[in-house]
C-alpha cells in the first residue's frame, strides 16, 4: 500500500506546482519528512525527482526558444562545482547526528529564503539592478545556490527565478522560467546522483512520486487560471516559512 500513498503524494505536489509554479522541492521534502522518512532520504530522493520531472520542461522550453543558454552556463559554472564540493564534505561526516544537523539547518534556511521569495515576489521587480557584470554575479550566486540545493533539495527554482527577475527586468517571464528550469536540471540530477552514491535515494518512493506527479502537473497547469493564486501562494509562503523556522530551531 505504500506505493499508493507515494503516488497520491506525487499527484498532490504535482498539481500544486502546476497551479502555483512553486517549486516541487520546497513542498516535497517537508512532506516526506512528515511521513517519517529520514532527512537524507527525503532530500536525496527529491533531488532525483526534481531533475527527472524538470527535464521534460527544459526540452519543451528549449523548443520554444525560452532558454538563455549563456545565463544558464554562467549559473552552472558556479552551482555544479559547489554541489560536488558540498556532497564531498557531506560524505566526510562520520556521525549520523552531524550529518542530520547539517541537512536540517540547510533545509530550514533554504525554506525560509524560498518563502520570502514567494511572499515578496512582486516587490522583487522593483529592486535596483546591481552595477556588477553578470558574468561575475551569476557564478558567485551559483556557488551559494549549488551548495544549498545539494544539501536541501530546495531553491533551484524559486530563488534562481527571483535573481533573474532582478538582474534582467526586461527579460520575458517565459524566458526566465525556461532558463531557470534549464539550470535546475543538471544541478538537481548531479546532486541527486551524488545522494544516490551516498545511499540516500529510495527508488520505490521515487517511482511512486513520478507516476503521480507527471500527469498532475499538466492537470494543475490547466486549472491555474481558475484558482485563486493570490490566496494560494501567500498561504504556501507562510507554510514554508513556518516549516523552515521549525527546522532551523530544532
Amino acid at each position: 500500500m505504500d506505493i499508493f500513498y507515494y503516488i497520491v503524494t506525487g499527484a498532490l505536489v504535482g498539481f500544486t506546482v502546476g497551479v502555483t509554479g512553486v517549486g516541487g522541492g520546497s513542498l516535497m521534502t517537508p512532506i516526506l519528512l512528515a511521513f517519517g522518512f529520514p532527512i537524507h532520504t527525503a532530500i536525496g530522493t527529491d533531488l532525483l525527482y526534481a531533475g527527472l520531472t524538470k527535464t521534460g520542461g527544459m526540452i519543451a522550453h528549449n523548443k520554444l526558444k525560452n532558454v538563455d543558454w549563456r545565463i544558464m552556463a554562467l549559473l552552472t559554472a558556479g552551482s555544479l562545482p559547489a554541489a560536488v564540493l558540498a556532497l564531498v564534505v557531506l560524505s566526510g561526516f562520520e556521525s549520523q547526528q552531524q550529518y542530520g544537523l547539517v541537512l536540517n539547518a540547510t533545509l530550514g534556511s533554504m525554506l525560509i529564503v524560498t518563502s520570502a521569495v514567494i511572499l515578496f515576489r512582486k516587490k522583487l521587480h522593483q529592486l535596483p539592478v546591481p552595477n556588477i557584470p553578470d558574468h561575475i554575479v551569476l557564478p558567485v550566486f551559483g556557488l551559494v545556490l549549488g551548495a544549498g540545493v545539494a544539501l536541501s533539495s530546495v531553491g533551484a527554482g524559486a530563488i534562481t527565478a527571483a535573481l533573474l527577475m532582478v538582474l534582467y527586468p526586461s527579460l520575458r517571464t517565459t524566458r526566465i522560467v525556461g532558463t531557470d528550469i534549464a539550470h535546475a536540471v543538471p544541478l538537481t540530477l548531479l546532486a541527486g546522483a551524488g545522494h544516490w552514491y551516498l545511499g540516500n535515494v529510495d527508488f520505490v518512493l521515487l517511482g511512486g512520486l513520478l507516476i503521480g506527479s507527471l500527469p498532475a502537473i499538466a492537470l494543475g497547469a490547466k486549472f491555474s487560471d481558475h484558482l485563486p493564486e493570490k490566496v494560494i501562494q501567500p498561504f504556501l509562503g507562510v507554510l514554508l516559512l513556518a516549516i523552515g523556522v521549525k527546522l532551523v530551531l530544532s
